[in-house]
């Protein structure tokens, strides 16, 4: 599959912020009315993350025609294409690629950005995610779909048939 928006694609959705990665997740005791834990998320990035996150999901499927947007939330098989675009270290070299190969790991933004996706109503649970076309994460300039600055850009498209699966 090409870096160009894929004529299956159901959504794209680009949220602009710094990509954060669900991390941990800390004790803070028991509810006194239920007695369930109660756990907070240790990084302090994942709320506004997840904000931007929602608010672009949000703001993609309402600008969608009304036949279109009222598939929303999907349901059934979904292929997701994520590329993160990370702020490049001041220390690294500025006239070469390089890779963000450190903090944070893919797998953790993804498992934040998805749950965005599900407050915002993009499908009814991320579990629906069978296949991933793509999961990057990339510097400003160095790859043809980083965005310009800290951001993600997200393709979704249905899984219909097994030629579906991984763009073929």
């Amino acid at each position: 599959m090409t870096a160009a928006l894929d004529t299956r694609t159901v959504l794209r959705i680009v949220a602009y912020g710094t990509p954060g990665p669900q991390g941990s997740k800390t004790f803070k005791g028991r509810n006194r009315r239920t007695g369930k834990p109660v756990m907070v998320e240790s990084s302090e990035k994942v709320k506004p993350w997840r904000e931007a996150v929602q608010a672009a999901a949000m703001l993609a499927i309402n600008d969608l025609p009304g036949d279109l947007r009222r598939q929303f939330p999907l349901d059934g098989p979904i292929a997701g294409r994520f590329v993160f675009t990370l702020r490049k270290p001041l220390s690294a070299p500025k006239t070469r690629r390089t890779w963000p190969t450190t903090y944070p790991d893919a797998s953790k933004l993804l498992r934040s950005t998805e749950d965005a996706l599900t407050k915002a109503g993009v499908w009814a649970d991320d579990a629906r995610i069978v296949d991933f076309d793509r999961l990057a994460k990339v510097f400003p300039g160095e790859d043809p779909e980083a965005l310009d600055r800290p951001g993600v850009v997200i393709d979704l498209r249905r899984v219909t048939d097994l030629s579906a699966v991984s763009g073929g």
